[in-house]
């Protein structure tokens, strides 16, 4: 089965390794026999509602995030037709906090958001940096736990009745106070964590493959399992860090 996934600005947003979540993604599919398409959607392409089956888009600076804000403001509509329709979503880091309603940062600018996620986010003063620990039910009670790395200035402020991806184990999350990290929308997620996410997080990367041959063919597929120690290993490593960790949420 194919997979078309609209990898968005990837010349731009690219930080910290986070293309590495596409890698992940297309090997995973590849083990099962399906065929991950990778388009670019970068500054001045379209972006057609229907065309794709997932959508990715990864972190960046300050810098970046102002050059493709506008540019992404003008693909709003077609985000969130994709996203209604069904299509699945992950969004990290500088890549999120564009997809909320707006971000300020640290000098006061406003960028706009596009309003796929439910909140707004203002850079504060100092940055939220190290491994992060979350408690996820992505699925009516199945819990797993999700480990990433955070490094980020912004408070990222959810509606009181917005869905987080996760509960804050270890770590900071969208603002150091809440307990709660990234947000869910449908087949949408959006999370501060990178380094890349995917590769110590296999469970994630198979629920986003589902979601999107589930958009693509009708029905929730069940993927054959596949052989993760290593994944499992590095999964548990940055587990310990998290836990071990100075300061920040416990």
């Amino acid at each position: 089965m194919r997979i078309v996934v609209g990898h968005l600005y990837p010349d731009y947003l690219n930080i910290y390794a986070d293309r590495g979540n596409i890698a992940v993604l297309s090997r995973r599919a590849a083990w099962r026999g399906h065929e991950l398409e990778v388009r670019s959607v970068s500054v001045g392409d379209a972006l057609e509602p229907g065309e794709h089956d997932l959508l990715y888009i990864g972190g960046g600076q300050d810098r970046e995030q102002a050059l493709v804000a506008q540019d992404l403001l003008a693909k709003a509509g077609g985000v969130r037709e994709t996203v209604a329709a069904g299509a699945a979503l992950l969004a990290v880091c500088g890549g999120y906090q564009l997809l909320g309603r707006s971000y300020r940062d640290l000098h006061g600018a406003d960028l706009p958001g596009i309003g796929v996620f439910p909140f707004d986010t203002v850079a504060g003063d100092t940055r939220m940096i190290g491994d992060v620990l979350l408690e996820c039910e992505l699925e009516p009670g199945v819990h797993r736990t999700l480990a990433g790395f955070e490094n980020h200035a912004g408070r990222t402020h959810l509606d009181a009745d917005a869905e987080p991806l996760g509960r804050v184990v270890a770590g900071f999350g969208n603002d150091g106070e809440s307990g709660r990290e990234g947000c869910r929308v449908g087949r949408a997620l959006g999370t501060y964590l990178h380094g890349p996410l995917l590769p110590r997080n296999p469970w994630l990367a198979d629920w986003l493959l589902t979601q999107a041959l589930a958009h693509r063919h009708g029905g929730v597929p069940e993927l054959e399992p596949l052989a993760d120690e290593l994944e499992a290993e590095a999964h548990a490593v940055s587990a310990r860090r998290a836990a071990t960790r100075g300061g920040g949420r416990r």
